[in-house]
């Protein structure tokens, strides 16, 4: 795993540069590469389409993935992350504004390790984002490789 790269599956334009200042405000080092959509996401995790070449190894260190995204949702591409040998382990953490106890609910039946709501507020997301950092990036114990 990629001690350096959080994986951010965000549409939504604002979020990714909210998440991208919120991470620089907390002055985690760590790089955040950006994806669109679901297939990008899956895209880049398996080294397919724009990202044909990357290492497969190099997973990054943690997934934030949004649930309402184009072309695949963050249900189908968590779905798909555990079903997959290379990326059942890796570490994912949804990060939406959905309130429904029912994405709740199938979030961690997929097997999401955390499940966090977005804040609407800038501060308050900044903090949620850099205690998201410290957890995940400091503090926890990423899985051995499979």
């Amino acid at each position: 795993m990629n001690s350096r790269v959080v994986l951010l599956v965000e549409d939504d334009a604002s979020d990714v540069e909210l998440t991208k200042r919120a991470s620089a405000k907390a002055q985690m080092p760590d790089a955040i590469v950006a994806v669109e959509d679901g297939q990008e996401a899956l895209d880049y995790l398996h080294a397919r389409g724009a990202y044909l070449g990357r290492d497969t190894a190099d997973l990054p260190t943690v997934v934030l993935l949004d649930l309402k995204l184009p072309k695949i949702d963050g249900l189908e591409v968590l779905r798909r992350i555990r079903s997959a040998e290379a990326t059942r382990r890796l570490p994912v953490v949804i990060l939406t504004s959905s309130r429904e106890e029912r994405d709740v609910g199938t979030s961690y039946d997929l097997g999401v390790n955390s499940y966090t709501r977005k804040p609407v507020d800038f501060a308050q997301f900044a903090d949620a984002i850099r205690h998201l950092g410290i957890y995940w990036l400091v503090i926890n114990e990423p899985p051995p490789t499979a």
